[in-house]
């Protein structure tokens, strides 16, 4: 099941017992929401191709009592309707949850209006709002778990397409909002989202030369459980940060404020698409390798850190 599907399969089975929870959609198709709106036809509204009226009707929905899920893709919920965010959501803050699909270049091939690489910043600003970026299905049930259960505005980063399951989440994962993956290392890649496979493609393939390196799945962005991050970052001789989002204001920022915080003394490099025009249309695989934060960069930024050259294998 993709993941924006089985965020959405959470939510209908949440509905079927709660008849408060209403899911609007901007005109977006996905095969979870035929059975959502051919079961639930008054808990189901189709505002058309509107995102500000959406988020202001979510509210207007919110005030009265309902629990509200708005679906949409992620570039447009969030650049189109930063306004009625800021102040129809956060201001008031309201429980309603924003699942925004097609994060980074999940819509690499239709280019600029669809490639969603600055929402984590955006989002970060906003007063009050959580933010998840899951990676598997289950931190997507999580995120959908939990924002079904705030008291307060949630933005859902739901990735495109089905991605392995990575393993159980802990009591202490669910509080922290992050879990780690691999034993003592003297480097921790730190990445959110379907990153996080790529990351620990990377890990499989420097341990083959030697490293060992630690992945840390940070599938809470916000509120960050910063006490915590800091213990485990504190471990590390290095840090590497990965992010399919721009180097300014996103996964990385978060982190390297972590570290000048808690006055944490590792090194760190932040792997993200850098701060320029970008008005290329392709493949997700090949945006990546010309940004830099494809499978090999990760593993020459890695072998690098770790002060080893890539091998001609």
């Amino acid at each position: 099941m993709e993941m924006r599907d089985r965020f959405i399969d959470r939510i209908y089975r949440a509905a079927l017992e709660d008849e408060r929870i209403v899911f609007l959609s901007c005109e977006y198709g996905a095969p979870g929401l035929d059975r959502f709106r051919a079961d639930l036809p008054d808990q189901f509204i189709n505002v058309g191709i509107s995102e500000q009226n959406a988020v202001s009707v979510a509210a207007g929905l919110a005030k009265e009592g309902r629990r509200v899920v708005v679906y949409s893709i992620a570039s447009f919920i969030t650049l189109r309707c930063l306004e009625q965010v800021k102040l129809d959501l956060c201001a008031m803050g309201l429980p309603v949850t924003i699942a925004a699909v097609g994060p980074g270049w999940a819509y690499g091939v239709d280019g600029p209006t669809h490639h969603a690489t600055e929402d984590l910043a955006l989002m970060r600003a906003m007063a009050g709002m959580t933010i998840f970026s899951p990676g598997d299905g289950m931190t997507v049930e999580l995120a959908a778990d939990t924002a079904l259960g705030s008291d307060g505005p949630v933005y859902c980063r739901l990735d495109r397409g089905d991605f392995p399951v990575l393993g159980k989440i802990s009591a202490a994962d669910k509080q922290n909002g992050f879990r780690l993956f691999g034993g003592p290392a003297r480097i921790c890649l730190v990445t959110t989202g379907s990153m996080v496979h790529q990351a620990l493609e990377a890990a499989r393939k420097v341990a083959g030369q030697g490293v060992e390196l630690a992945v840390l799945d940070l599938f809470r962005i916000k509120p960050l459980e910063t006490h915590a991050l800091a213990e485990v970052l504190d471990g590390y001789d290095f840090l590497l940060t990965l992010e399919e989002h721009t180097i300014n204001g996103g996964l990385g920022s978060a982190v390297a404020e972590v570290l000048i915080d808690y006055g944490l003394k590792a090194g760190l490099r932040k792997m993200a698409i850098a701060d320029e025009r970008l008005y290329a249309y392709g493949s997700r695989d090949r945006l990546r390798n010309n940004a830099g934060i494809d499978g090999p960069a990760v593993v020459d930024a890695v072998l690098e850190a770790a002060g080893k050259r890539r091998s001609a294998a």
